[in-house]
């Protein structure tokens, strides 16, 4: 078999083990039914968010090429988890989205997400419970004796 082929099969196994890893980890750690559907039906108003916080010069470039990445890979055609799979097909996407919100939380806070958020206030405080939010680091001041 020449090289070429190897490396082709080689790069086809290893998105097949990634795809299987996937979605074992999906069934395993599956996301509430609620969690789901909630980022599901805000999913336009992410778009524009992620489409925003990229834009942002104010935020570290870390978090700008994170967010780049993030629309490109929401862009690409092809994903792990095919979206014509009912339910895990979306999944992939909105586990994606929300870990790299979790990231724009711990680094920059609530505050940039609230500046940029384009839907309804009910909708960005749904945003900030499905990324797990904690409340902190934009600047508002924790509940006494709940540490630094």
């Amino acid at each position: 078999m020449s090289e070429a082929w190897q490396v082709a099969l080689g790069v086809l196994a290893g998105l097949l083990v990634a795809w299987l890893a996937l979605v074992v980890a999906l069934l395993v750690g599956r996301p509430g039914g609620r969690t789901l559907t909630e980022a599901l039906r805000l999913l336009p108003d992410l778009l524009r968010l992620v489409a925003r916080l990229a834009r942002d010069r104010t935020l570290p470039r870390s978090l700008r090429v994170r967010l780049g990445l993030l629309v490109a890979y929401l862009a690409f055609p092809l994903d792990l988890i095919p979206d014509v799979v009912p339910v895990l097909g979306y999944a992939d996407d909105v586990i994606v989205v929300v870990w790299v919100l979790r990231s724009v939380l711990r680094v920059a806070g609530e505050g940039p997400i609230r500046a940029h958020w384009p839907g309804t206030s009910d909708g960005c405080e749904a945003v900030l419970r499905i990324a797990r939010s904690r409340r902190r680091g934009d600047g508002a001041s924790a509940p006494a004796g709940s540490g630094p």
